[in-house]
């Protein structure tokens, strides 16, 4: 009897823990999206209003962009601080450097290799062509440093805050990964030529890019992953990068829109080839820390 009150209970205390979670997320997107109205007013009347109405559709000004990504980084953060209580633990977030190293020179290497198999492929079945290559070391350093304020901004928000209050709450990691994996996909979802392949191609992407964190908890490699993959894809081989396209890049490429193994407009994410990489990628990265597990439980 006392063993069947105390499953009942444990029951009752888990779905708690899950109302709570969910009572979180919603308390987190409401107050961030109150918090980038209030703060990003002031950032447009201090002088982006005109650039802003002077945006070629799909191609987004990387100033702009960048006042962007900090303001939501700055955004995110506040609005965790306030949920926990004016006392943040950051590194709950996942973004202590302490001995992580090695995960930043991982996560770089992963997404260069990973474009090495996707654009070899994507030339040697012939469905994207280099046209021209032209070198701006200025332009190629704004994207760098534009590309690292994204992985940072939206790794912070997706993988440390939502993943980790998911995990935190009891979800299973897996269920966990999906969850905020879907959400990340949403957020694109005012993205030009946002369709079917590409909203799961980036939902596959917070998987590929959650990976590691439920097992470690820590950012470095995911945004370290997420950093050069949007660089890579964009200002140094010519793709958009999720619809937009952001200054000039290295090669120009020709491609024909809407083809399913080269993602037409809105850029590599949107093709077949991703899919596969995507999908290879995640499964190296479990299945590197399940026999960690196993070795070492």
């Amino acid at each position: 009897m006392e063993e069947k009150w105390n499953g009942t209970a444990e029951a009752a205390g888990r779905r708690e823990r899950w109302w709570r979670t969910a009572a979180d997320l919603v308390a987190f997107m409401v107050l961030f999206g109150v918090l980038m109205v209030l703060v990003g007013m002031p950032v447009i009347a201090l002088g982006f209003g005109n650039e802003m109405r002077e945006i070629v559709p799909g191609s987004v000004p990387i100033p702009l962009m960048m006042a962007q990504e900090v303001l939501m980084l700055v955004c995110t953060l506040l609005a965790v601080w306030i949920l926990l209580r004016f006392g943040m633990p950051f590194t709950g977030l996942g973004l202590s450097l302490k001995g992580r190293g090695k995960d930043w020179i991982a996560g770089t290497l992963f997404a260069i290799v990973l474009y090495l198999f996707g654009f070899g492929l994507s030339l040697l079945l012939g469905v994207v062509e280099v046209t021209d290559v032209s070198f701006d070391a200025s332009s190629l350093l704004m994207s760098l440093l534009l590309f690292l304020l994204v992985g940072v901004a939206e790794e912070t928000m997706m993988r440390g805050f939502v993943l980790g209050r998911l995990l935190d709450g009891g979800v299973n990691r897996f269920v966990a990964l999906f969850i905020s994996s879907t959400s990340f996909s949403l957020m694109h979802f005012f993205n030009p030529n946002f369709e079917f392949l590409p909203f799961l191609n980036i939902l596959l992407a917070g998987v590929l890019l959650g990976a590691s964190y439920i097992y470690t908890r820590n950012l470095c490699f995911p945004v370290a992953l997420h950093w050069f993959w949007n660089w890579l894809q964009g200002p140094v081989l010519g793709y958009e990068v999720s619809g937009n396209r952001f200054g000039d890049t290295l090669l120009t490429l020709r491609l024909s829109d809407a083809h399913l193994m080269n993602g037409g407009s809105f850029g590599f994410e949107g093709s077949l080839l991703c899919t596969f990489l995507l999908i290879i990628g995640s499964g190296l990265i479990i299945g590197h820390y399940e026999r960690k597990i196993r070795r070492f439980p």
